[in-house]
């Protein structure tokens, strides 16, 4: 019987969407599904939902829980990935609140931003641990991650920890088919390019017929840009760069240094930001898990469709050879070629038998490049300070993040950051 891992098996809505999908896939019958989680009552909660999708499925799936990592992880041909290191509590609240302190407002701060630099550092040396494990007991394995921050932790799993590494992203799934339900046009016969890095990947092209798309999106979004809306960010930054972006203006109001200004409050307003949207969220969610656990967990007659998520597709191309193509985060081996080739990319790649093949893009338009690379600067940064131990490395990753640097002084930066270190305490290993 081969083997699938799930590391954070905890997280139990997102281990039925992707292990539900797993056992809806006729291809993937004869996998044991082994669930890993540092928290025992939630990994076993998510042992007894699997259980009940598998009897009212027919799965015949093994469905087994290890209190032991390597264990779960011994003999493995697929590793996913969904942990999130420190949780809401305490260290998203600790990636929020201290920046406050220095005027630095935050939305999500999971992917750059100062936020997404701490989340990164605790975050690489737990994945390299998996690493060794994996080199260990099943090195041939392919590792999915859908762990933030994706583009460093897919990056340094690949380098620096030697596994076969792809990172999966809602984003680039629902960028055309949210967009375009959002200006009332029609999906029906439409061709698309996206690529970029994650969470600012672009979409490159948009065709019907032969017909190019972006005058009319343009069109529309200007007439919706009127009004309050929930995208506000994105068009904005389509209608001035000329593309829009794969994720959230939730997100891309933190990765720019255009929104979120002390000097100009009257743009949070303007362009209808969520500042401190991630902490409402975790807090929404903890509130919720109890009655979400008593229909999860607990439900003997629960079911399961098969969601949009990539994983149960992958497996099922490189176990049946039916190509399938996804938009993966990689290594850029010459794939976009005015990005650097020490970053990691999202690109459309094809998945079969072979396993995982990025598609050449070429050049981005230029601006595009441009404000990747802004966000590149601080991921590789990030990296060079989590691998080198140096504190100096997490200061140049901040002072070049271009939100935090249209806002704080080089002096202020580094005391946020000594702040940061100082209260993360034993989250984040010493630095020099």
């Amino acid at each position: 019987m081969s083997k699938m891992t799930f590391i954070g098996a905890g997280s139990t809505v997102f281990a039925k969407n992707i292990l539900g999908d797993v056992m809806m896939t006729p291809a993937l019958q004869e996998f044991e599904i082994a669930l890993f989680d540092i928290d025992e009552t939630r990994l076993r909660d998510s042992e007894q939902m699997l259980l009940n999708v598998k009897r009212n499925s027919g799965s015949t799936c093994h469905i087994q829980a290890y209190t032991d990592r390597k264990e779960a992880l011994r003999g493995a041909k697929y590793v996913i990935n969904a942990i999130q290191v420190g949780g809401y509590d305490p260290c998203t609240i600790t990636d929020f609140e201290i920046p406050k302190k220095y005027g630095l407002r935050q939305t999500i701060a999971d992917t750059v931003g100062i936020g997404g630099i701490f989340r990164n550092l605790r975050t690489i040396p737990v994945m390299l641990d998996f690493a060794r494990d994996i080199n260990e007991v099943c090195p041939d394995a392919l590792f999915l991650n859908y762990t933030n921050p994706m583009a460093v932790l897919t990056n340094v799993m690949n380098t620096y920890g030697g596994v076969n590494t792809v990172g999966l992203c809602h984003s680039v799934q629902v960028c055309v088919p949210h967009l375009f339900d959002h200006l009332g046009m029609d999906t029906e016969g439409v061709k698309w390019k996206i690529a970029g890095i994650n969470h600012m990947a672009w979409l490159l092209e948009a065709t019907k017929n032969g017909v190019d798309l972006y005058p009319e999106i343009k069109r529309r979004a200007a007439e919706k840009q009127k009004e309050k809306h929930h995208d506000m960010v994105r068009y904005e930054m389509m209608l001035k760069f000329g593309y829009y972006i794969t994720e959230s203006s939730e997100h891309n109001a933190e990765y720019h240094p255009y929104f979120i200004k002390r000097n100009y409050p009257e743009l949070i307003d303007r362009f209808n930001i969520p500042l401190d949207e991630y902490p409402r969220r975790c807090v929404n969610q903890i509130n919720r898990w109890a009655s979400m656990r008593e229909s999860l967990v607990n439900d003997a007659n629960l079911e399961h469709c098969r969601s949009h998520e990539y994983a149960s597709y992958m497996l099922e191309a490189i176990e049946t050879d039916k190509p399938f193509k996804i938009g993966g985060n990689v290594m850029n081996t010459g794939l976009i070629t005015n990005l650097p080739k020490e970053a990691c990319v999202e690109v459309p790649c094809l998945v079969d038998r072979s396993g995982i093949t990025p598609t050449y893009v070429g050049d981005l338009p230029p601006q595009l490049a441009a404000l990747n690379r802004t966000n590149i600067n601080t991921q590789l940064l990030t990296i060079e300070a989590a691998i080198t131990g140096k504190r100096e490395h997490i200061y140049h990753a901040a002072m070049l993040d271009p939100h935090t640097s249209a806002e704080l002084s080089m002096d202020d930066i580094v005391a946020m950051c000594d702040d940061l270190i100082e209260a993360h305490g034993s989250w984040l290993p010493g630095y020099k």
